[in-house]
């Protein structure tokens, strides 16, 4: 029923409007979506890695010039929230014309699976590089069972 109103549609008009901005985007270095599967969309920071083990999860965080003090973490409902902010200072005098360190308030949400122990995190901020690991809960950790 509906497919044949649209196919009467000449859907190639939506393509003319898209047109030049597709044409302009990669000039200004402006996309909506990321470039691959694994990259991340324009303005987000910090980039993280999740990684897992039988024993615990690792989340890393790649955000250079942040004060650890100044870093909030939290856990509820397995979603484990982090946020802070970057101030990097610029001089007055100069005329950017680019800048493409990130700059400003940031949140980023990741849910972690079922089976963590929200009490039992450790987090530690190095050379750039903020690691949060959280222990797998005793119960959830598979076990060897002896045959008699």
């Amino acid at each position: 029923m509906f497919g044949s109103l649209w196919s009467s549609f000449d859907t190639n008009l939506f393509d003319e409007f898209r047109r030049p901005k597709g044409d302009v985007d990669p000039v200004t270095g402006r996309t909506a979506w990321p470039a691959g599967i694994r990259a991340l969309r324009r303005g987000t920071f910090p980039p993280v890695n999740v990684g897992s083990t039988p024993d615990q999860v690792d989340v890393y965080l790649f955000a250079p010039g942040l004060d650890p003090k100044g870093i909030d973490l939290s856990i509820q409902q397995n979603l484990l929230t982090i946020s802070g902010g970057r101030r990097i200072g610029a001089d007055a005098d100069a005329d950017y014309y680019r800048r493409e360190r990130f700059e400003g308030d940031f949140r980023r949400v990741i849910s972690l699976p079922d089976d963590v122990d929200p009490d039992r995190v450790e987090a530690k901020y190095r050379d750039g590089v903020l690691r949060i690991s959280v222990k797998r809960r005793e119960a959830a950790r598979p076990r060897q069972i002896e045959v008699k």
